[in-house]
């Protein structure tokens, strides 16, 4: 079992893929307990569709994938802060809004391409096997914000997740607030593109904080287990597709393969959560 968990990982491409997983399952797991507290699961969904374009005008452009899928993801934080702020439309609407049309846009310009599959699916799942050192570099510094940022705000987005109507009454602005943390979404989203795709990032947000949820009552325990639980999921499929593919000549998709792990920790952690009551009694979160 160590062989299989260590062996692939002396190759130099699988060093800088795990070393990129790592940097993504910790930084998914801080910014996905804020998104499980806030239940914004769909607007995560929403975001890894409405980048979409961005990245295909990258590609198409020749231009950088990370700035494409920023510019849209910025966008989109905007205009669904703004337009969900009407209470004629809603939140939920303009997600559906934003979604099918910035995905719409982007599945019209890729289908323009001779290389239309090929493209199609290097940015729907990701190709986390041909991260570079660049791309490290540009995960690390996207890392280095949005934590910087949470880092900064943790006790007002906690006071807006738990009590929105007296972080109102306090003074806070819950709209300034809603748009950081939809900036921030976008730009984990941003950071996950080319290893996961636009796809698969919504499990790498949502799965490990949603584990760590069932498992931990307070907000600090329940940040770390998440960013434990989204590390260790990227090291355990990552191993998992090497060993199954060149082992076993079964062919496993790297990105796909660490939704699968992650999602059964997540099965582990729904086990193991009604004997952490029983034993602890349960508890309410802080």
């Amino acid at each position: 079992m160590t062989e299989v968990l260590l062996e692939p990982f002396r190759l130099p491409y699988m060093q800088r893929a795990l070393l990129e997983v790592l940097l993504l399952g910790a930084l998914a797991g801080v910014v996905g307990v804020f998104v499980v507290l806030r239940r914004l699961a769909f607007v995560s969904d929403a975001l890894t569709h409405t980048i979409f374009p961005g990245v295909v005008i990258a590609h198409l452009l020749d231009r950088s994938l990370l700035l494409g899928a920023l510019a849209f993801g910025v966008l989109t934080a905007v205009l669904l802060t703004g337009i969900g702020a009407n209470r004629r439309v809603g939140a939920d609407a303009a997600l559906a809004i934003l979604l099918t049309s910035f995905f719409s846009v982007g599945v019209v310009l890729v289908s323009r391409t001779r290389t239309y599959t090929a493209d199609l699916t290097v940015f729907l799942f990701g190709r986390v096997l041909a991260v570079d050192r660049a791309d490290l570099l540009q995960t690390l510094a996207l890392a280095l914000v949005v934590l910087g940022t949470l880092w900064a705000l943790r006790k007002e987005l906690v006071l807006r997740a738990f009590d929105p109507e007296g972080a109102a009454a306090m003074g806070y602005r819950t709209a300034a607030l809603d748009l950081v943390l939809n900036l921030l979404i976008a730009l984990v989203v941003v950071a996950a593109v080319k290893a996961v795709g636009t796809v698969l990032v919504v499990a790498l947000i949502i799965v490990p904080a949603a584990a760590a949820r069932l498992l931990a009552d307070r907000v600090a325990t329940t940040t770390a287990l998440a960013c434990a639980l989204g590390a260790l999921g990227g090291w355990l499929g990552l191993a998992a597709s090497y060993e199954v593919s060149v082992d076993h000549g079964i062919r496993l998709a790297s990105g796909a393969t660490i939704v699968v792990v992650l999602v059964a920790l997540f099965g582990l952690a729904a086990a193991a959560a009604p004997l952490r009551r029983r034993v602890g009694g349960g508890g309410v979160p802080r």
